[in-house]
């Protein structure tokens, strides 16, 4: 494994990584433990917290979207070890469908704010790449909640090699580190995914209305994937996004998002945190033309409307007919939560220019209508009517800022399934949407 720069050792008088049990020392009772997004997680840490669980009292750990199942995220340790989720991911959603972990409504921007007001913020752990020459860590493929508290609260690091040295707002000084060991991992890959017929339409029918030069948000899936493969003759966009994915990496290749038209951060690509393949973990490896940036400036609202031209792209689950779009929930079960949506949204909608787009596919693999006369029992609104600028699915684009509601309704109902319109028409007349 590559070693420590000499530099950075010789400035702490650290010659050697410590031993993962020497974080319990910095564990008290009652502490509220913060851990990134994703390959943040500090996984030999937290493998040490559970094995030693039985020495913990009251300890809570605070992260989004965990990509492992793990002990105490199931309920195993009882109440000295306790997992608390920001927003479900497949290593917490069985666990919470099971009651075992809780879960706390918020919106993205807000988490370093919630964490300060509602915990302790007691130990940050996360994990980061090798210090560089003048002794700073890099959070790696993170950002997100965690860079806000540098500088604040102590950190604990699990040092992986194989972890990418990243640039922005994400780096640690050593003198700002209560301990670290090293680890030797593989980063988790998130496959990518093939797009199918209903994905290139949705893309079709938004990549004709992003002028070049446009500042763009694009979340990860099969659509947001047919999206970027669909940019791939535009000119000069920027990035000021949520998630860097493969997808965005082969456009700034392919010198289709340069940013030499923004307003901010001019010629860097915005984000705070990342996933992908083995790839993009190389592509961010000392590449100072990413920029990894806490959550609260890069999905805070205002600072995205700064951005002129801002586009938007985000996937809902269902869509009734006035807008109100449910993000977070499935056939009225809590999926995930509300992540950064409703931050862009309100962001695109301030912006000269702006344009938000959600996106979602006319009907379920059991040929159900995914836009309703009315949200499915249960369900959770995540972007409200009035924030809602335009609906996509495969059939078309609803615009509905400034529109009635039964404006709303009939332009909503023209891109449904086509076998559902008769139905959602009669419905929205009973309901009184429409007259």
């Amino acid at each position: 494994m590559e070693e420590v720069h000499p530099a950075a050792t010789a400035q702490t008088g650290w010659k050697h990584a410590g031993r993962p049990e020497d974080v319990l020392a910095h564990v008290p009772p009652g502490a509220d433990l913060i851990v990134p997004i994703a390959n943040g997680e500090p996984v030999v840490l937290l493998d040490t917290l559970e094995a030693h669980y039985r020495e913990l009292d009251g300890v809570r750990v605070h992260r989004m979207d965990p990509f492992r199942e793990r002990a105490y995220i199931r309920g195993e340790c009882g109440d000295h070890l306790r997992h608390v989720d920001y927003y479900l991911g497949p290593g917490s959603r069985q666990a919470y469908w099971n009651g075992t972990c809780d879960l706390v409504p918020n919106n993205f921007s807000e988490m370093p704010k919630l964490l300060r007001e509602s915990t302790r913020c007691s130990l940050v752990l996360a994990a980061a790449s090798l210090p560089d020459r003048h002794g700073y860590f890099s959070l790696g493929t993170n950002a997100d909640y965690t860079a806000a508290f540098i500088g604040e609260v102590p950190f604990f690091l699990e040092v992986n090699a194989r972890m990418p040295h990243t640039f922005g707002q994400n780096q640690v000084h050593v003198s700002q580190v209560a301990g670290w060991i090293r680890a030797d991992r593989e980063l988790q890959e998130l496959p990518v995914h093939q797009p199918d017929e209903a994905d290139r339409r949705i893309a079709g029918h938004i990549a004709e209305r992003i002028r070049d030069g446009s500042c763009l948000q694009v979340g990860v899936g099969r659509t947001p994937g047919a999206l970027l493969a669909a940019l791939r003759d535009h000119r000069d966009l920027g990035l000021h996004t949520e998630a860097l994915s493969d997808g965005i990496m082969e456009l700034i290749q392919r010198g289709v998002i340069t940013g030499t038209r923004k307003r901010h951060y001019r010629n860097k690509h915005v984000t705070t945190f990342c996933v992908g393949t083995r790839r993009l973990f190389d592509f961010l490896d000392e590449n100072g033309s990413v920029a990894l940036l806490p959550v609260d400036q890069v999905n805070h609202p205002m600072v995205i409307a700064r951005e002129p031209n801002f586009v938007s792209i985000n996937a809902t689950t269902e869509v009734d007919l006035m807008g109100q779009c449910a993000s977070e929930t499935i056939a009225g079960r809590y999926y995930s939560s509300s992540g950064g949506q409703a931050d862009f949204a309100r962001g695109a909608m301030w912006s000269q220019g702006g344009q938000a787009f959600i996106v979602l596919k006319s009907t379920t693999s059991k040929g159900l209508g995914r836009i309703r006369t009315e949200l499915t029992l249960g369900s959770v609104v995540t972007t409200i009517k009035n924030m809602v600028d335009n609906v996509v699915t495969e059939y078309g684009v609803a615009e509905l800022r400034g529109r009635s509601i039964a404006e709303r309704a009939r332009r909503l109902i023209a891109i449904a399934h086509p076998e559902h319109r008769e139905r959602l028409a009669f419905d929205a007349r009973r309901s009184g949407l429409l007259h």
